[in-house]
């Protein structure tokens, strides 16, 4: 069975920019996929393209084993989600969706039995009337993945989906992709931020500069590009450096970066005097875009 998405050396310049330079990549069916990078990377330039919204200079791009050729099929294959909110503000809730709906021609009956189930699914029933200008930043959010859902996409694209929610509200709206995810094994193509919204992924791609610089599952892109770190609790700093290895301070803390976790286990020990108060973990998705990428997802 082919991919729901597959990439093949993309191109697309702007004058002398290379927005996206010549990059390759496939999303399986199903699968919670992670696009990952800075702002000007490349990431909003390849979503245009996979939407239709924007001509690539070459290369190609299949949805569902379709090429742009048959635009119209594609686009019903896709549900997209845009970092900006795109309903209209005066209208209402109610009738934002019904007229998103109408534009995939589901209407009548179907376009209320699709109402109630996206109305129970995002708890929709007390902002219905009420105009989007009116709602708060969460409550517009759901409203417009909603909207992207309404003629039941097999794919879709999350393009910075929880930016400037609080973090409860970051939480439900996960909950409810993952709920949607599971329901319907819909592909959900991510791209954030929060780097711990990419620890479920079943892929990441790093992009930096219109290039690929990563492509792994996370648990192979921690064990490639970062060690195990062990924080010390209630420890003098004197006893830490007996240790002979570099370490940060957090405030009454201490971290030191260890090759893996058997490194972590001789230095247990070695010197059990030390070990008191502590915890090993695996390094996070942020360690891993600053040692591939050389910087913070946040800059």
């Amino acid at each position: 069975m082919q991919n729901a998405i597959e990439i093949e050396h993309l191109k697309k310049y702007f004058g002398d920019v290379k927005a996206v330079d010549d990059i390759s990549f496939t999303v399986g069916h199903g699968e919670f996929f992670a696009f990952l990078g800075v702002n000007g990377a490349g990431k909003s330039t390849t979503i245009s393209i996979l939407c239709g919204k924007e001509q690539m200079d070459s290369g190609s791009v299949m949805i569902d084993g379709l090429g742009h050729e048959n635009l119209d099929e594609v686009k019903r294959r896709l549900g997209v989600v845009f970092q900006d909110c795109v309903l209209d503000q005066p209208l209402s809730v109610y009738d934002n969706l019904r007229y998103r709906a109408a534009l995939y021609g589901i209407s009548g009956k179907e376009f209320e039995r699709t109402l109630n189930e996206l109305t129970e699914l995002f708890d929709l029933k007390p902002i219905l009337k009420r105009p989007v200008a009116k709602l708060s930043g969460g409550q517009r959010r759901r409203v417009d993945i909603a909207r992207a859902l309404l003629h039941r996409p097999s794919i879709l694209i999350l393009d910075e989906p929880t930016t400037g929610l609080d973090p409860q509200t970051r939480k439900n709206v996960w909950e409810i992709i993952h709920t949607l995810r599971n329901e319907r094994k819909m592909t959900v193509f991510l791209t954030t931020h929060y780097m711990e919204e990419t620890a479920e992924a079943d892929r990441v791609v790093i992009i930096d500069g219109g290039k690929i610089l990563a492509n792994a599952t996370p648990l192979e892109l921690k064990n490639k590009y970062t060690g195990d770190f062990i924080t010390f609790y209630d420890t003098d700093e004197l006893e830490i450096k007996k240790l002979g290895l570099d370490y940060e301070k957090f405030g009454k803390a201490y971290r030191i970066e260890v090759a893996d976790t058997v490194k972590a286990t001789e230095l247990v020990l070695a010197h059990p005097e030390i070990f008191k108060d502590y915890e090993i973990t695996k390094g996070k998705m942020d360690d891993v875009f600053l040692a591939v990428a050389g910087r913070r997802l946040e800059q």
